[in-house]
């Protein structure tokens, strides 16, 4: 097994004793708490998973950078060099109300790019895996949809603006209503993002600047899956880049055009 191929395979076990740890806590009494805002929740299972995850990851790679929401771990990927970035449990504010959309994702990355990834869904028993060619649904090949016409496309605006920002979202929204056939929101980035990986979106948007944790790992799944991530700009999208708009690339223009109402 080579070094990216052992990097494919630490991901998926990480991602899925993460998940696992996770999974043990969710529909139990555990407190929750909020960090900045009230939709802005947190709990301990949050923090035990990343460790969790963090372990296995140590296990074969002890000196890598960590990137991860909890804790002390670092907030940017390093441009150069191996990391690991994870999001215990994304969608924490569907797992604290027993919603079972929700995802432990941890991806590895080399000089600021992803090279390997898993979205591990425990609740609903779907793991979504990518190696640096491919993206699996447990354990089957998976492809971005092949609709190319707007009407008869379903398009979910993702990641989350602040109560400051609820103009720009609503926009963004009445974006999507006036091209696409339908919306969809998850309250789950990572989910959003294997979704559309799987066929069953066809694009994605936000023109907020995403955290690492809740984007890379998925933009690597679609990616392999033959769909297109940009910024709000449509240039290739990276970790530090301003808004994320994916798709299954015949309508990644649409959805530009969507996320751009936000500017008028």
């Amino acid at each position: 097994m080579n070094d990216l191929e052992t990097r494919a395979a630490v991901a998926e076990r990480a991602a899925r004793a993460g998940g696992d740890l996770a999974l043990s806590r969710f529909r139990t009494d555990i407190t929750v708490e909020t960090k900045d805002g009230k939709t802005d929740v947190v709990t301990q299972a949050d923090r035990d998973a990343q460790n969790r995850a963090i372990e296995v990851i140590r296990e074969e790679f002890p000196s890598d950078a960590i990137v991860g929401e909890e804790e002390d771990a670092l907030k940017e990927v390093p441009a150069e060099g191996a990391a690991w970035v994870i999001d215990p449990i994304d969608g924490t504010s569907n797992f604290v109300r027993d919603v079972p959309i929700w995802a432990s994702s941890v991806a590895a990355t080399i000089d600021g790019e992803p090279v390997a990834a898993t979205n591990a869904m425990p609740a609903i028993d779907d793991y979504y895996v990518a190696d640096d060619d491919e993206t699996r649904l447990n354990g089957e090949l998976v492809r971005v949809s092949d609709r190319t016409d707007p009407e008869a496309c379903t398009v979910a605006p993702t990641l989350w603006w602040d109560f400051d920002q609820r103009e720009a979202f609503a926009r963004v929204v009445r974006g999507v209503v006036e091209r696409f056939g339908d919306v969809r929101r998850f309250g789950c980035a990572q989910a959003t993002l294997s979704l559309v990986a799987d066929g069953g979106l066809d694009g994605a948007l936000s023109d907020v600047r995403p955290n690492p944790w809740d984007t890379v790992a998925g933009v690597h799944l679609l990616r392999n899956a033959g769909g297109e991530a940009t910024d709000v700009e449509g240039e290739r999208w990276r970790h530090d880049s301003t808004g994320l708009v994916v798709s299954n690339g015949h309508v990644h223009e649409t959805v530009l055009d969507a996320v751009r109402t936000t500017r008028d």
